[in-house]
C-alpha cells in the first residue's frame, strides 16, 4: 500500500493502539493470533454473519463495507442500523472500553465513511464490548472527527517516509500483542535503533551490552 490508495479502517485502530502494531500488519503483512486475537474473531465472526433483520421499526445491516472517496478510507461496519434511514454504526469488541481512543477512532472513520455514502450527518454510534456486554455510546464530535483524520494523516506520512516506526516496550500493550515475538520491543536499544544494535553485536560479540 502507497500514500495514494485507501487506508483500512481496522489501520487508525492499529495505529492508535501503536504504530510499531500498524506497520508489521498492514506494511510487512504479519500476523499472529494469541488469545485475545482468538476471541476478538469468534466475536466478530458471530456478528458478521451477514444479512439483514428488523427490530422494532429499525433496519439492521451486518458486515457492511463502507468506503470514501473523499478520506480515501474503506473497510467493514459490523452492524448498521438504519433509523428512519440515518445509519447508526455499533463496533463490535471483545474486551472493555479502554483507556486510549482506538476505538472510538475506528467507529468515527465507519462514520466518516457512512456519510459520504448516505449523504447525511450521523452524530453518534456506539461501541458494544463482550465483557460488559453493554453499548457504550460515542458522540461524532469535532474533537473525535479531528483526531481521526489525523490519524489517516500519521499513517501516511509513516507510508510516505517508507521507514517503520521503532519498537518501544510498554507492559500494557506490548505483553497483550500477538506480535511481540516479531516486533521484539524488549531488544536492547530497540526504541532507538534496532539495527545499529545488531551492527554493534556482531561486530564485538563479547562486548559488555
Amino acid at each position: 500500500m502507497n500514500h495514494s490508495e485507501e487506508i483500512p479502517l481496522s489501520a487508525l485502530q492499529h495505529w492508535i493502539f501503536c504504530s510499531r502494531q500498524y506497520a508489521l500488519i498492514h506494511i510487512e503483512r504479519l500476523w499472529a493470533e494469541n488469545r485475545f486475537t482468538a476471541e476478538g474473531r469468534v466475536l466478530h465472526d458471530r456478528v458478521d454473519g451477514g444479512g439483514v433483520e428488523s427490530r422494532s421499526g429499525v433496519r439492521i445491516l451486518r458486515a457492511v463495507h463502507v468506503h470514501s472517496d473523499r478520506h480515501r478510507l474503506h473497510g467493514v461496519a459490523d452492524v448498521v442500523e438504519l433509523r428512519g434511514g440515518i445509519p447508526y454504526p455499533v463496533e463490535y469488541k471483545r474486551g472493555r472500553p479502554k483507556a486510549h481512543r482506538a476505538d472510538e477512532v475506528q467507529l468515527c472513520a465507519q462514520v466518516l465513511c457512512l456519510e459520504e455514502m448516505f449523504g447525511c450527518t450521523i452524530p453518534e454510534g456506539a461501541l458494544f464490548y463482550g465483557k460488559t456486554r453493554r453499548r457504550q455510546t460515542v458522540a461524532l464530535d469535532d474533537t473525535l472527527r479531528k483526531l481521526t483524520l489525523d490519524t489517516a494523516a500519521g499513517i501516511r506520512a509513516c507510508l510516505d517516509s517508507g521507514r517503520l516506526p521503532q519498537p518501544t516496550y510498554d507492559p500494557a500493550r506490548c505483553d497483550c500483542c500477538s506480535l511481540i515475538a516479531p516486533c521484539q520491543p524488549r531488544l536492547p536499544g530497540a526504541s532507538q535503533d534496532v539495527k545499529n544494535w545488531l551492527a554493534r553485536a556482531v561486530a564485538n560479540p563479547g562486548a559488555p551490552e
